[in-house]
């Protein structure tokens, strides 16, 4: 870098879980970049105050802040830099500093002030020349300020982005919440309305909604029809029906009905009240949503973002636009600050005109199909055709999984709303064999949804040449039409053997589609398989209390995560509790490296260090074990510090879904009943997997799945995550003296 750049990060707006991940980021990539960055405390607030506000930030000053939560900068909402001489104030404090780049973390608001500043930066500078607050050589110094925006927000509101920073540590919350009221709410046969945020933005609601099985949902974008009340009754009715114990209805707290009367959680409450005879209890979660240590995702994610923004934003030169950083599913765009915050605005403005079609549009098309599998989720099938149904069986493959409960549930559910006679295969393919097969109903399956485990029952066994004709009695004898596997890799090789094996065996010219589903991730074209969000999150938490157990002494801790050959939750761990080495089967390892390492450490225990923290992927090498690194770094220390050892085990694959896993899971079985039900229209017997990359859900025929694959080490081809090693480094390792990164990133 040819001279020294400023940066400066600050939080605005309301706090969210994931910002100082945010900060943190901004501020190592900064020091790695060769910039010097400042960290702005209060917001919009300090811009304006300056002095003590402004605070030059060093590589200690944001350890030990990415699992808390809130803002360690603090946040505050201004008026006055709504006003012109405000934001001019900002501009003389920034100048002073010689800081004309910027990380805003916030809301629509925040960065909507933000962008403001920017374009009348040069009026600002011009003004204060004249005034002599600066000089000629300020002016000339900085004559446009860059503006990187990252969304901080629980609501989820930006058009254009997946997900913002604290929507997944939100959705945790309610989740535990809703399910917590639900055991509740079954116990004594009643209704439960809850309240959620997200002002006038239904995602929080919608999900929560959808992953906790909820009987109704009230959402700003599509406010319901006049009659709700008698519709809202007659659902939950109908629920109970079904056999279903507990009723909980989720409302968010922006809902308006057509005519614009708020639709608050009371007046719900009144109108049921009015026609059952008994009041619902109400449960407003508040600010609870938005408190709390930060999920997995909103950990490496946020710290992915921040890593990129600030490296977008020195990387500008004169007249590069400002811009917001979002996600599409795991990639993060960059987006038009300004037409991002009018495309997002844009939805009050519709809700405003009654234009409902537009206000659900400008959602993106995955809002508008989550509220239709909500609808078709929530309302049980009151009758059956007199023909018969099609029999689609649902089996079990591979290692446990969290979310595959929640996979089955949707499976039969949706499936039973298309007319469909689902059955369940308890113990995989062996049960198959066996014909152990039991009939499943929108009511037996109702509360396996939020469940861990795997109700049916799971089997790692492929089978063999001898089992197979066992199989093909079974189909034929319980005249089975289609198969969903909801399973891991082992699923797939049993799927492809019975499709390969079809001219020796006529059962099984069916349909069969494959549902991706391990904690290992490690299944082709698919970024996320159901489970891996779950393990990943339970990993998480045990590192932070691994974590905290070193605090009273020096301590070097070696853990180690599952996952086999694949190194995801290795990796993402390392990244989300800011480990400084991880070891992976994929990059390898070697004495050598252990030596260097042991090396590193020497010397950051000298340098007054108390925590070093490594994780291992478990099959990261086979001579190399865990106990023999802990073994090593305890001889390295000389008493310097102490080695010790954590493998998570098992516990990875138990545990209730995560807010991602049960999302996930719907939307990947959804798509899958629809190739399903589409082959049987089509009259085509195809064996297919479900993949999702980049957001787009697809199948693929399961003929070619090993082609994605490395069959030696069992790892696909494609694993986008390992993308993500420099990060982990770039926020570990303080190597500030080498100015390498902005270089490299320029080129």
């Amino acid at each position: 870098m040819s001279e020294q750049l400023n940066i400066g990060v600050l939080t605005s707006g309301g706090d969210a879980p994931g910002m100082n991940a945010v900060v943190r980021a901004v501020v190592r990539t900064s020091l790695h970049a060769g910039a010097v960055p400042y960290t702005i405390h209060e917001g919009w607030r300090g811009v304006m105050e300056g002095g003590d506000a402004i605070v030059r930030a060093g590589w200690s000053d944001v350890s030990s802040v990415l699992g808390r939560g809130g803002t360690v900068i603090g946040t505050a909402r201004s008026a006055e830099f709504r006003e012109r001489s405000g934001r001019q104030r900002a501009a003389l404090n920034l100048v002073r500093r010689g800081i004309d780049r910027l990380v805003v973390v916030g809301g629509d608001g925040s960065l909507t002030g933000a962008d403001t500043l920017a374009r009348e930066w040069r009026d600002h500078l011009t003004d204060l020349l004249a005034q002599g607050a600066i000089s000629s050589d300020d002016a000339a110094a900085h004559p446009s300020l860059h503006i990187a925006g990252i969304v901080g927000s629980i609501d989820n509101d930006l058009v254009g982005s997946s997900m913002t920073v604290g929507t997944d540590s939100a959705l945790h919350r309610i989740m535990d919440a809703t399910d917590a009221i639900a055991s509740t709410a079954a116990s004594h046969q009643r209704t439960f309305i809850v309240e959620v945020m997200g002002r006038r933005c239904g995602y929080l609601a919608l999900t929560a909604a959808l992953g906790s099985a909820a009987d109704e949902v009230f959402i700003p974008e599509l406010p319901p029809e006049d009659g709700w009340e008698d519709a809202v009754v007659a659902k939950i009715r109908a629920a109970h029906a079904a056999g279903r114990r507990d009723s909980i209805i989720i409302v968010a707290e922006g809902c308006q009905d057509r005519h614009g009367t708020p639709l608050t959680a009371a007046r719900i409450q009144q109108a049921i009240a009015e026609r059952v005879g008994e009041a619902p209890r109400i449960t407003a979660l508040g600010h609870v949503q938005r408190g709390g240590t930060p999920s997995a995702y909103d950990r490496w994610m946020s710290s992915a973002l921040g890593h990129t923004a600030t490296l977008e934003v020195l990387a500008a030169g004169p007249g590069d636009d400002s811009y917001i950083f979002g996600t599409r599913a795991e990639q993060i765009v960059r987006l038009p600050l300004a037409e991002a915050v009018a495309n997002t605005q844009a939805v009050g403005t519709h809700l405003e005109r009654g234009d409902y079609a537009a206000s659900l549009a400008a959602r993106g098309p995955h809002f508008a199909h989550k509220l239709e599998l909500f609808h078709r989720l929530s309302t049980p099938l009151t009758d059956s055709p007199a023909r018969r149904r099609r029999r689609v069986a649902i089996v079990h493959v591979g290692g446990l999984a969290p979310g595959m409960n929640t996979a089955a549930r949707t499976a039969v559910q949706l499936g039973e709303a298309l007319g469909l006679e689902m059955v369940g295969v308890r113990g995989g393919f062996p049960g198959l064999v066996d014909g152990d097969i039991v009939p499943l109903s929108w009511r037996s399956v109702d509360k396996w949804g939020n469940a861990g485990g795997a109700a049916l029952g799971t089997r790692r066994t492929v089978p063999d040449t001898g089992e197979l004709f066992g199989i093909a009695r079974t189909l034929e004898e319980r005249r089975i039409d289609g198969l969903i596997m909801i399973g891991g890799l082992a699923g797939y090789e049993g799927i492809l053997s019975l499709a390969q094996e079809r001219l020796h065996y006529p059962a099984f010219n069916i349909p069969m589609v494959c549902i991706p589903t391990s904690i290992d991730n490690n299944l082709p074209n698919n970024d996320f398989s159901i489970g891996a969000d779950t393990a990943l999150n339970t990993n998480v938490e045990a590192i932070d209390r691994v974590k905290e157990s070193a605090s009273a002494s020096n301590r070097c801790f070696v853990v180690e995560t599952m996952g086999r050959n694949c190194g995801f939750l290795a990796l993402l761990s390392g990244i989300s509790t800011g480990a400084e080495q991880v070891y992976l089967q994929e990059t390898g390892m070697s004495l050598a490296q252990l030596s260097d390492d042991a090396a590193s450490m020497v010397a950051s225990f000298r340098g007054k260090r108390s925590l070093y923290l490594v994780i291992r992927n478990e099959q990261a090498n086979e001579n190399l074990t865990t106990d023999l690194i802990t073994r090593l770094f305890e001889e390295a220390g000389h008493g310097l510090f102490d080695a010790r050892s954590a493998v998570i085990g098992h516990q990875q694959q138990g545990g209730e879904p995560s807010p991602f896993d049960r999302d996930l899971a719907i939307r990947l079985v959804d798509a899958a009943l629809t190739d399903l039900t589409g082959q049987f229209r089509d009259g085509t017997r195809d064996a297919r997997y479900i993949g999702s990359q980049d957001g787009d859900i697809r199948s693929y025929p399961i003929r070619h799945f090993d082609e994605q694959m490395d069959m030696a080490t069992r790892l696909p081809l494609r694993q986008w995550w390992l993308g993500l090693r420099d990060l982990l480094y770039t926020l570990a390792r303080n190597t500030s003296a080498e100015p390498s990164l902005l270089s490299l990133y320029q080129r």
